[in-house]
């Protein structure tokens, strides 16, 4: 396999997760078809990131306090509450068919430019696709986890799931990661600059919306997203 299509499948995979769900969950999931970047066409992974997925300031109602990221995985956007009736809206990448979640976690630790070590199981799953992933691939431009990571953590343990970077921003809007959170990476270091250890998340998946959280996106704020504040 030439090297430029390992990259290119490297880099859709996001971070493995199938260590986080249960035993019949993970088979289920290795029954999926295991899409990735080198499956997607050329027409697409040359387009510009949609106008609609671009960071902007929104009139937002919420039950969350301001700081916390709530992530609408169906709609694509990741929200950071600023305070009453805003937040800022980023464009986001999410799980693949099968690689979907839902639930309430936490920042857990942050990097900047991470270290990607992928999962033990999914270097075995890619490798019965026929693509050798690293042990342990540096943090740099060609790193599927981007410019910036943070971790999630539930209850003081690693999820396996992260928000970070892209290298493949066109990937934005669509569904093919393994389950990470992926941003474009101005926009996940915006992000990394606000959001510390600890920081409150709470990921809306597929038909679920965990706890009493509430929110309502009521469109773009375009005092604030012209002028800041």
């Amino acid at each position: 396999m030439k090297l430029g299509k390992i990259m290119a499948a490297i880099a859709a995979l996001g971070v493995g997760i199938t260590l986080a769900l249960p035993a019949t969950q993970a088979f289920a999931q290795s029954r999926q078809p295991q899409t990735t970047a080198s499956d997607v066409a050329p027409s697409v992974r040359n387009k510009p990131v949609p106008e609609k997925y671009k960071r902007r300031m929104v009139r937002f109602s919420t039950n969350e306090a301001p700081g916390t990221i709530i992530v609408d995985t169906n709609n694509k956007f990741l929200y950071y509450v600023e305070g009453r009736n805003r937040a800022t809206r980023y464009g986001i990448g999410v799980g693949r068919e099968g690689f979907g979640w839902s639930g309430e976690v936490a920042v857990g630790r942050r990097a900047e430019w991470p270290t990607w070590t992928p999962p033990a199981e999914m270097r075995a799953r890619e490798a019965r696709r026929g693509i050798k992933l690293p042990v342990v691939m540096p943090g740099g431009p060609e790193n599927p986890l981007g410019a910036r990571a943070l971790y999630l953590y539930k209850g003081g343990r690693d999820t396996i799931f992260r928000i970070h970077g892209t290298n493949q921003p066109w990937s934005i809007g669509l569904n093919l990661s393994s389950g990470c959170i992926r941003m474009m990476n101005k926009d996940v270091e915006h992000l990394y600059a606000r959001a510390p250890v600890g920081t409150k998340v709470v990921v809306i998946g597929p038909g679920s919306k965990p706890g009493d959280v509430a929110f309502k996106d009521r469109g773009v704020d375009i005092f604030r997203t012209i002028f800041g504040g």
